[in-house]
């Protein structure tokens, strides 16, 4: 990408699974299409204009193509096969079909040299700004069947870890002690072996998404970026110097640890964090949240915020009450005074879980400090 080195790569391409009916790449392409059939496969989002000769040998009844470039003659070919071809969609500023998250560098290209402006990031945000005011069929299919491709490749990317989430207000700023102390509690959960997740943004986002980042490295690492950081402290009035800042620090100490961020072109007042190594960037804000919670198996941390942490308190709550994931997963909420005087949400929660199993699954706590024994102690109430 121009002006942005990347530092923390996705990741590499899978090793083929023959129970796998899904092409992300060209290595499973080659692999696959050595057989002489690609009969039930889904290739996605896969460049095949210097693949003509194999498409043209081989068996593609029932396959689908998405958003996958091929010669005109290797199109006619594979639909008279049998194959149903959704082709790539020009002019676009995002690939509909991708076959794998985002990374930072891919959202902010363009960042050092021409500002945020210019970013994959930002022009995607006005295009959807610009559709989904005109009612547009075409658009809103689009969106959908990106979030979906999304949503496949967070699934793809987690399978087999244990994910926890960190909820807080955009709003935190750099500098700030409440900012540092997220930023502890990323770097100590990644070390722990867990997976962060977050909303993917800035302020208590960011933080958590920075200590996982900064897990591997030295304690002094995590002390010097966060000094860096402070010299942007929001992302207002320039998201140009705030996302730089970050890029510093990633430029600096490349090769950080590896966390989620899940964000939203629904906030578009909200950029996306350059700290988070995997983002699923989602259309729907809806989707985005649930999905969010959903995958968070090892519970769910809530720092202070404001409206959007409550909602995610208890659109975590609600299938947690019901236990319609299964077994009620930990919440634990962070500062009791804000949770139970400044937003009484505490209390609430409480009296949900009373007599219920998920009584035991939450905890409010004074401080980032004591999030981890939190999450130990209601983790083995679970698994008990």
């Amino acid at each position: 990408m121009a002006g942005v080195q990347p530092n923390s790569p996705l990741p590499a391409p899978r090793s083929h699974d023959e129970n796998d009916r899904e092409i992300e790449s060209l290595e499973e392409f080659d692999h696959v299409a050595a057989s002489g059939s690609l009969a039930g496969y889904r290739i996605q989002s896969v460049d095949l204009t210097d693949r003509t000769f194999a498409l043209l040998g081989t068996d593609t009844t029932e396959s689908v193509f998405l958003g996958c470039a091929m010669e005109p003659g290797a199109v006619a070919k594979v639909r008279a096969g049998g194959a149903l071809v959704f082709p790539p969609i020009p002019g676009l500023p995002f690939d509909p079909y991708r076959g794998a998250l985002y990374g930072p560098d891919e959202l902010f290209a363009g960042l050092v040299d021409a500002g945020y402006d210019t970013t994959p990031d930002a022009r995607t945000y006005r295009w959807y700004q610009e559709t989904k005011s005109d009612g547009d069929i075409f658009a809103s299919m689009l969106r959908s069947i990106h979030d979906d491709a999304v949503s496949d490749a967070l699934d793809e990317h987690l399978a087999g870890a244990r994910v926890v989430g960190v909820m807080g207000g955009h709003a935190l700023e750099r500098g700030s002690v409440a900012y540092a102390g997220a930023a502890r509690l990323g770097r100590r959960l990644a070390r722990d072996g867990l997976t962060v997740a977050t909303g993917g943004g800035p302020g208590a986002m960011e933080a958590a998404n920075l200590g996982a980042y900064a897990a591997p490295f030295e304690d002094g690492m995590l002390d010097a970026a966060l000094e860096l950081l402070s010299k942007a402290p929001l992302f207002t009035p320039s998201v140009t110097d705030w996302a730089r800042a970050a890029f510093d620090v990633r430029r600096d100490r490349p090769g950080g640890g590896a966390s989620v961020g899940i964000p939203t072109w629904f906030y578009g007042h909200e950029p996306p964090n350059a700290f988070a190594t995997h983002v699923a960037k989602y259309f729907v804000n809806a989707v985005r949240e649930d999905g969010l919670l959903a995958r968070c198996n090892a519970g769910v941390v809530f720092l202070p915020g404001a409206a959007g942490t409550v909602q995610e308190i208890f659109d975590n709550a609600t299938p947690n009450y019901y236990q319609s994931r299964g077994e009620p997963t930990p919440m634990v909420l962070v500062d009791r005074a804000h949770w139970t005087e400044r937003l009484p949400t505490w209390p609430l929660l409480q009296a949900l879980a009373a007599d219920r199993p998920m009584a035991a699954r939450i905890a409010l706590v004074d401080s980032v400090d004591e999030v981890p024994r939190a999450l130990a102690h209601l983790g083995a109430g679970a698994a008990s």
